[in-house]
């Protein structure tokens, strides 16, 4: 599998999340064909659509990571189909949760459906996941390395709830340090991906030196991807991110940069002003940029995610591939590492 061209690899992917969708009678097929929608399968009107899922770089995670720990990556192809519907889940609550009306261009499911059907179809989303990651076992793993996947999957999602929790308990808070974000995103989006990396060589049965190797590989990149994302909201070309420059600070979003500037800039009660007012205009950004300029803050971040990205080399560079297969998916894990800083 690993072998093939990587929009294979994605077909694979969501052909194994299209299977676990139950087969049900009339009343309930629109239930799950707003699932659907939320996954770029269907069209706002619910017919079929073939929406590009993006690079799926979560599940490849895990197939790569499996191959590389010496497993087989197709028996893992259950789990990384949980592990992007675990993803697809939280982006639905997520949405719900920030009052966002689009995402990729779409507008939500929630948004159309309204907020309850938004709620019960990331429920259901939820348990899709699991049920997912069960079919482990019927493609051969042994029920007990299953059931420890799935507990340490259950802690996962524990994880992943607690740094939501601290994003929304710091909206507004102009307080908070760097070490207090990074605590908050080393969650919300540090622990999925650290999480696909270890389940991933969980699932090949590999020795705990090298889960635990792929773990912190993980951990590290999940952490320097979101630092990225942090630079290009504000710095971002909108031809490469599909916002508007400087879109982070329209919202007043409190991300890296700015909790940066916020605690080192001289002109850090200028800026909390600033913050506080309850929308930003054009004028009023370029004196935010102009302020975060002055503070250092994207060479900050930028520093900050290069010490996560060469955390994360180091790391991969700790596991030890049983056979030439699993070096060459090794290598395919620090190219895709690679890819992704300075996107």
């Amino acid at each position: 599998m690993l072998m093939t061209p990587e929009h294979d690899v994605r077909s694979q992917i969501q052909a194994e999340m299209r299977s676990v969708f139950p087969v049900v009678e009339g009343r309930l097929q629109r239930f799950y064909a707003m699932q659907e929608y939320h996954l770029g399968w269907r069209n706002e009107d619910l017919t079929p659509a073939e929406a590009d899922p993006g690079k799926l770089i979560r599940p490849q995670l895990v197939l790569l990571a499996c191959a590389a720990a010496g497993g087989d990556p197709q028996q893992a192809l259950p789990l990384a189909a949980g592990i992007q519907l675990l993803h697809d889940f939280s982006l639905i609550h997520d949405d719900i949760e920030d009052d966002s009306a689009m995402r990729r261009g779409r507008r939500t499911l929630w948004n159309i459906w309204g907020l309850a059907h938004g709620i019960n179809a990331g429920d259901a989303m939820f348990v899709l996941a699991h049920l997912a990651i069960h079919r482990l076992a019927e493609v051969g793993l042994p029920a007990e390395r299953v059931l420890a996947i799935l507990r340490r999957f259950d802690e996962v999602i524990l994880r992943i709830c607690e740094g939501q929790y601290l994003d929304l308990s710091f909206e507004g808070d102009l307080s908070i340090t760097p070490a207090d974000y990074l605590a908050m995103i080393g969650g919300k989006t540090a622990a999925l991906i650290a999480g696909a990396a270890e389940l991933g060589a969980r699932a090949a049965g590999a020795p705990d030196a090298t889960v635990a190797a792929l773990a912190d590989f993980g951990r590290a990149l999940g952490l320097g991807f979101q630092i990225e994302d942090d630079i290009l909201g504000i710095w971002g070309a909108p031809e490469q991110t599909g916002k508007p420059f400087a879109a982070d600070l329209y919202r007043r979003k409190v991300s890296l940069p700015v909790v940066h500037a916020l605690t080192h800039s001289p002109d850090r009660a200028r800026l909390a002003e600033l913050y506080r007012q309850p929308a930003l205009d054009d004028a009023a950004v370029a004196e935010v940029l102009a302020i975060l300029d002055a503070a250092g803050s994207r060479a900050y971040c930028a520093a900050i995610a290069n010490e996560h990205h060469q955390a994360a080399f180091a790391a991969l560079a700790a596991v030890q591939p049983p056979t030439a297969t699993a070096a060459a998916a090794r290598d395919r894990l620090h190219a895709l590492t690679q890819s992704l800083i300075g996107r």
